[in-house]
């Protein structure tokens, strides 16, 4: 199992985020200082208020909405399925933080949680996830040109 903790200003903003993707709340590890969010059956991010998250850390709390240290990549199973929840970030308080790029076998987005935390959905057609990009290339061809950085 895969557990992404992060620190959160506000808890209860940070569970209406991510329920608004799909994901549920495990009740039996969330309290006024952290809740389990469930993404699938192996993946868990622990939101953690502040002051709950600094007791696992001498080192000072990131201000994510102005540094960053990981960008949490989860994978969709289709490229409308990433269109879907990226809007479902959007309306719930969440912000493009990259145009999508679409390098032909793989489609991906990035958002901004409320907090500043980068969360990427991404598509991989399935014979480049087996076989590697340069197989779908060689039979598909390039695709489209990757959108430039701003």
């Amino acid at each position: 199992m895969i557990f992404v903790n992060f620190p959160t200003a506000d808890l209860e903003r940070s569970k209406a985020f991510y329920t608004a993707l799909g994901c549920d709340i495990n009740p039996l590890f969330t309290d006024e200082n952290a809740a389990c969010v469930v993404w699938d059956e192996s993946t868990f991010f622990m939101i953690l208020t502040h002051e709950h998250f600094a007791q696992f850390t001498d080192k000072p709390i990131a201000d994510a909405h102005s540094s960053i240290q990981v960008i949490v990549a989860l994978a969709r199973d289709s490229r409308e399925h990433v269109d879907q929840t990226v809007t479902a970030a959007l309306a719930a308080g969440g912000r493009e933080s990259n145009p999508p790029q679409d390098y032909g076998f793989m489609y991906q987005r990035s958002v901004e949680d409320p907090d500043g935390h980068n969360l990427e959905f991404s598509y991989m057609e399935p014979q480049a996830a087996e076989q590697g990009p340069e197989a779908y290339v060689e039979e598909n061809g390039e695709g489209p040109d990757p959108v430039p950085e701003p």
